[in-house]
């Protein structure tokens, strides 16, 4: 049996992102880059939000 891999991410996969960088952001880390895309959300918009 083949896998299918498509460019459109799947549903585990945006959910494993959202986790992931809702955890990163809960611990005043950066998320990544990757789990950014994959919400579709543009890192470099991301960085550039400044906190008060």
């Amino acid at each position: 049996m083949t896998t299918r891999r498509t460019a459109t991410p799947g549903f585990f996969e945006i959910v494993g992102s959202a986790i992931a960088a809702a955890a990163a952001a809960n611990n005043g880390r950066s998320p990544r880059n990757r789990d950014l895309r994959v919400l579709g959300i543009d890192p470099a918009q991301y960085h550039s939000i400044r906190r008060f």
